[in-house]
C-alpha cells in the first residue's frame, strides 16, 4: 500500500466507523457466534503474495464483525464500559499515524509534556490538592502492580529488587474482600503470594472493609512475626461497587506506617462531579497512590489509566532503571518510563487533551450524572417486578438484582438475555449467592436505552419462566 492508497482507505474506514456507531442499536450487543466459528473461516497458512485491500476489508466485514461484542453499544450494561468518544478516536488515529515511542522526554517531548499537563487537569477536576503528580498507565492492573511493588520495596528497605525475597519473611498486603482480581494478581507477580493478601470482609451499606478488623489483622500479623507492607482500598469495586470509608482506613495505615493505594478504576471518573465526593472521596488526599481509568466512564479510548502519586519518589525508587542508552543529558526532564513497569510508552495523553477540550468538564459531568439517575430509575422498576429482588442497592450507576429462583435460575436469565441480543449483562457473586449485575455507563446511552432494559428483562423472564 502506498500513501495515496492509505489516504483513500483512511477516508473509507472513517466513514465505515461513523456508519458503524450510528447503526449500533440495530446490532445484537454480544457476539452471537459459537467457539471456533471465526477461526474456521481463516486460512490455515499465511498468504505468499499480497492481497487487495478491498478483499481484506470485505473479509473483515464478513468474518470479523459477526464475532465482535459491541462495547460501544448504548445497551451495553455488562462489566464496566470501555468507552470511545469520537474526539478520543480521532486522537488515536493521529497517535497511530505518528507512531512515536514515547518512553523518554527526548523521544517525544510533546508526549511527555502533554501527559504532565493532562494528569494535572484531571487532578484539578477530581478535587485532589496541589502536590499530587502522576503518570498515565495502560490499565489499573499495571498501576496497582506498581503500587504493590512499591509497598514491597518500601517494607524491605528497597532491597527486594537487589537481593530477592528469599530471606524477607512474609510480607502482608491488606484489602477489602470486594477488590478486583487484579489485586490478587499483583501480589502473585510481586512475589508476595496469595496467602499473604489479607482480605477484610466488607460491611455496611457500601460493603467497605471494617477499619477495626483491619487493625486487628495487622496487629496479629506483627505478633506472628510477619511484615505488613501496605493497604489497598477501593472506591467502586467491580462486583457490586464496594467502597471503603477512606478516613478510618488511613488512620490505621498511619498508625502502622503503611503505604496506601486506592483503586478507583471505575468510580474515580464520577469524582469530577463535586456532589459525589462527600460520600466516596473524603480522606482521599491521604493516599500515597490512586488509580482511575478514563477509558471506563470518562470517554477516553482504551487504554488509558491515570495513577496519581502523593510523592513519586517511592515508586521511582522501586522502578527506575537507567542504562547508558536511556540517559538524558542537559536540563532536568521527566522520563515517564521510569515511573512504570513497561519501558515502551504510547502517546496516551493526546486523547485526553482532545476529549476534555471537546466536551469540557461540564459536558462529561452531565453524562455521569445522567447515568447515575437512570440506573436508580431502572433499579426501582425492577424492584417492582413480581418476585424480583434488588440484592445490592445502586452505588453510583451499579446495582445487582435476582430473579425468582436459585443460582442456576440467575445464570439461565443472564444467558437468555444475552442470547436475545437487545441488551448485555453479566452475573456476579455477592454474599455467597449469584446475582445479576447492571451498570449504566456507555458514553452515548440514553434514558430510553436504559429503560428499554427493564422491558427486555421482563419480556425474556416471562418467556423463559
Amino acid at each position: 500500500m502506498n500513501w495515496d492508497e492509505f489516504s483513500d482507505w483512511g477516508k473509507t474506514i472513517s466513514q465505515w466507523g461513523a456508519d458503524y456507531h450510528k447503526s449500533l442499536r440495530e446490532r445484537p450487543v454480544r457476539a452471537q457466534t459459537a467457539p471456533g466459528d471465526i477461526a474456521a473461516q481463516l486460512p490455515a497458512a499465511p498468504p505468499e503474495t499480497g492481497e487487495a485491500m478491498d478483499a481484506i476489508m470485505a473479509d473483515f466485514e464478513a468474518i470479523v464483525m459477526p464475532g465482535m461484542t459491541h462495547w460501544q453499544h448504548p445497551r451495553f450494561f455488562a462489566y464496566f464500559p470501555a468507552n470511545a468518544a469520537p474526539p478520543s478516536i480521532l486522537a488515536e488515529h493521529l497517535v497511530n499515524t505518528v507512531a512515536a515511542q514515547c518512553m523518554l522526554w527526548q523521544t517525544s517531548p510533546a508526549a511527555t509534556e502533554v501527559e504532565g499537563v493532562m494528569v494535572d487537569w484531571l487532578r484539578q477536576a477530581m478535587g485532589l490538592p496541589e502536590g499530587f503528580t502522576g503518570v498515565i498507565q495502560d490499565s489499573a492492573s499495571s498501576a496497582t502492580l506498581s503500587a504493590v511493588l512499591t509497598m514491597r520495596e518500601r517494607a524491605t528497605g528497597y532491597s527486594g529488587n537487589r537481593d530477592g525475597l528469599s530471606d524477607k519473611g512474609h510480607l502482608r498486603i491488606y484489602c477489602s474482600d470486594q477488590v478486583h482480581s487484579s489485586i490478587d494478581r499483583a501480589c502473585w507477580v510481586a512475589g508476595i503470594g496469595q496467602a499473604n493478601l489479607v482480605k477484610i470482609p466488607g460491611t455496611g451499606p457500601r460493603h467497605g472493609m471494617d477499619a477495626a478488623a483491619l487493625n486487628t489483622a495487622i496487629k496479629a500479623d506483627i505478633a506472628a512475626g510477619h511484615t505488613p507492607a501496605g493497604i489497598i482500598a477501593i472506591t467502586g469495586g467491580t462486583g457490586v461497587g464496594g467502597s471503603d470509608v477512606l478516613e478510618p482506613v488511613l488512620e490505621v495505615a498511619k498508625a502502622h506506617n503503611l503505604y496506601t493505594h486506592l483503586d478507583a478504576a471505575w468510580a474515580g471518573s464520577a469524582m469530577i462531579c463535586p456532589e459525589f465526593r462527600d460520600a466516596f472521596w473524603q480522606g482521599v488526599n491521604g493516599f500515597d497512590s490512586i488509580v482511575f481509568n478514563p477509558h471506563k466512564w470518562l470517554g477516553a479510548q482504551f487504554d488509558c489509566s491515570v495513577q496519581f502519586l502523593r510523592d513519586a519518589m517511592p515508586q521511582l525508587d522501586t522502578l527506575k532503571i537507567e542504562p547508558e542508552y536511556l540517559k538524558t543529558t542537559g536540563a532536568a526532564v521527566t522520563n515517564y518510563s521510569e515511573w512504570t513497569i513497561p519501558l515502551g510508552r504510547r502517546f496516551r495523553a493526546l486523547k485526553l487533551w482532545f476529549l476534555i477540550r471537546s466536551y469540557g468538564l461540564e459536558g462529561l459531568r452531565s453524562r455521569i450524572r445522567n447515568h447515575v439517575a437512570w440506573a436508580e430509575e431502572v433499579c426501582e422498576a425492577l424492584r417492582a417486578l413480581d418476585g424480583f429482588e434488588i440484592v445490592t442497592e445502586p452505588i453510583l450507576s451499579l446495582f445487582s438484582f435476582c430473579c425468582p429462583g436459585d443460582d442456576a435460575a440467575q445464570q439461565r436469565l443472564v444467558d437468555a438475555l444475552n442470547d436475545d441480543g437487545r441488551i448485555y449483562v453479566t452475573q456476579g457473586m455477592f454474599a455467597g449467592r449469584k446475582v445479576i449485575r447492571f451498570q449504566v455507563g456507555q458514553f452515548d446511552t440514553t434514558r430510553a436505552d436504559v429503560m428499554m432494559a427493564y422491558d427486555v428483562i421482563k419480556d425474556v423472564w416471562e418467556k423463559s419462566s
